[in-house]
């Protein structure tokens, strides 16, 4: 077994990121043999149990041949109504490849902003989506820039910080970005062939890693090796590592599997210690809450914190905010992010969790601290 198909066998997560000039030929339409050939591929993982997110460009290039625009140079209005129109055709290319002989995969459209990744309740509200959909056992959700609403000001820009975002929201132990070179070259490889050029592993983006980095090298994309060494960062921010590697052949992952060459960015730390390292480190706690001897003997055997567990609620904070969690007598044992603003958990602390939908008229979670979210002061 190569280090490269070992990586795949012990990654959880893994989100799969396509690039237009992947999907979509240079008069629009959709690749349909090799979007076949990856959806195999997709399958494949899916029966060795790997919970996987595809982060799918060519709304727009699809959008385009819909309208008839597809020698047009378009403004932004007119990218905005192409997505709208592509984004029903790209899901339908998704359901038609995940089309097997005995078994069905079904896609399921998720559509982002920055503004998901960045604003915390919808941050949060976007995590706990993509994990009740990777909790079905034939979902596979298909991500996208929301480009029908996203402006200049907004938008991530490119789908392969996109990628590593959602990689990072949903805890990824593994980001693939399937591209039209092999990977990260010491020189750009369309006037320097030469193989030994390619960098295989990167354990650390220094300044001379990103001086490797070109600019906008696809007609139909707009990422570039700038926007995948941006990407890197972000995903080894999160504990993920990530590949890039040469999506032009059948069946891609699968040759990655068997020993393709490819750009192994190396993550430092697991998904869920620089989860935990970033709530310990980098969050302010706005509020706290007080429980009791037994919530926290619970909590010190890697529960979550329940609202029957709490009496007191301190501070003002909403849903996704920091907030301490301290004994009756003062002492800090915990910090974790809040599944419920102060205003709503004030309401339900001492309340068993299938009480909270009656007393709020809703329900987020059974939780008022999820143990994903939670870190403890040992």
């Amino acid at each position: 077994m190569n280090s490269i198909s070992a990586l795949f066998e012990t990654s959880r997560r893994v989100v799969i990121k396509i690039g237009s000039s992947l999907l979509v030929d240079s008069d629009n339409t959709a690749r349909r043999g090799w979007l076949n050939a990856l959806a195999k591929d997709i399958y494949h993982l899916h029966k060795r149990k790997k919970q996987l997110v595809i982060v799918s460009s060519g709304a727009i290039a699809l959008g385009k041949q819909t309208l008839g625009w597809s020698t047009r140079r378009l403004e932004l209005d007119e990218k905005q109504a192409a997505a709208a129109c592509g984004q029903i055709r790209l899901c339908a290319e998704w359901a038609s490849a995940f089309q097997f002989d005995q078994n069905t995969l079904q896609p399921a459209q998720i559509l982002l902003t920055l503004d998901d990744s960045e604003n915390r309740r919808r941050y949060l509200n976007a995590r706990h989506t993509f994990e009740s959909l990777l909790a079905q056992p034939m979902v596979i959700p298909i991500v996208n820039e929301n480009d029908t609403v996203a402006t200049d000001e907004i938008r991530v820009g490119d789908n392969d910080r996109l990628a590593a975002r959602v990689a990072q929201m949903i805890s990824a132990d593994l980001l693939v970005l399937l591209s039209d070179v092999r990977g990260l070259y010491r020189t750009d490889p369309r006037t320097s062939p030469d193989q030994s050029m390619l960098i295989r592993e990167v354990s650390q983006i220094t300044s001379e890693i990103e001086a490797m980095a070109g600019g906008v090298g696809s007609a139909l994309g707009s990422g570039g090796m700038r926007t995948k060494i941006e990407a890197a960062k972000i995903a080894a921010a999160a504990g993920c590592h990530m590949l890039i590697a040469l999506g032009t052949e059948a069946n891609p992952i699968q040759g990655l599997i068997e020993g393709a060459e490819c750009t192994w960015f190396k993550a430092s730390a697991t998904p869920s210690s620089a989860r935990k390292h970033w709530i310990s480190g980098k969050l302010r706690s706005l509020g706290t809450y007080v429980v009791d001897e037994g919530a926290a003997q619970a909590l010190s055997r890697g529960k979550s914190l329940l609202p029957a567990g709490v009496g007191q609620v301190r501070g003002e904070f909403g849903r996704g905010d920091a907030v301490t969690i301290e004994t009756k007598q003062g002492r800090q044992i915990g910090k974790g992010l809040s599944e419920y603003s102060s205003e709503q958990a004030t309401r339900i602390i001492g309340a068993h969790s299938d009480e909270i939908e009656n007393i709020l008229g809703f329900k987020y979670r059974d939780t008022l601290v999820h143990r994903d979210n939670l870190v403890m002061d040992y």
